[in-house]
C-alpha cells in the first residue's frame, strides 16, 4: 500500500459517509485508534479487515488498494 493510498482513501470515504474515526471504529470491531494508524499510513489492515472495509463500503478491494483501478 505505497504512497499511504489505503490511508488516504479509507479517510475519504469514512468522511463521505459522515463517520468519525470512532464510528468507524465501532462498524468494523476496531479501536478508532486503529483507524487513525491505518488512515496516517502508519499501519495497514490484515487481509481480512481490509475485506470488511471494503464490504462496509461497499468498493472493491482494489479500490482501497490501488490507484490504477478507479
Amino acid at each position: 500500500m505505497k504512497d499511504n493510498y489505503f490511508g488516504k482513501t479509507l479517510k475519504s470515504l469514512r468522511i463521505e459517509k459522515g463517520l468519525s474515526q470512532r464510528k468507524l471504529g465501532e462498524a468494523l470491531q476496531v479501536v478508532n485508534q486503529t483507524i487513525s494508524f491505518w488512515e496516517s499510513g502508519s499501519r495497514e489492515p490484515d487481509i481480512d479487515t481490509l475485506l470488511e472495509i471494503a464490504k462496509f463500503f461497499q468498493v472493491p478491494v482494489s479500490y482501497l488498494i490501488d490507484k490504477t483501478s478507479i
